[in-house]
């Protein structure tokens, strides 16, 4: 029988993801991996990723730089403005 597309967030995706993170959880591996990112981000490599994921959300708000350049197809032309 064919795959039916459930869509973003479906069902089955969802029950296969708490099926494997259970074991998980129950082990007590969830919370040394916890602690370990933890200390990750205590540590000075911690603020570079943080530095970098506070600089993809400012990115990621508007729309891809790419899109917006002259002569893409099927979008009109705005300035970049980097170069404004």
């Amino acid at each position: 029988m064919p795959q039916r597309n459930e869509g973003e967030g479906g069902r089955t995706a969802a029950q296969e993801y708490s099926r494997r993170a259970r074991p998980h959880v129950k082990t007590g591996r969830a919370r040394k991996t916890a602690r370990k990112a933890a200390a990750t981000f205590a540590s000075p490599e911690g603020t570079a990723l943080g530095e970098g994921g506070i600089k993809g959300k400012s990115e990621a708000r508007g729309e891809d730089r790419g899109l917006s350049k002259q002569g893409t197809p099927g979008r009109d032309p705005k300035p970049d403005p980097d170069t404004a």
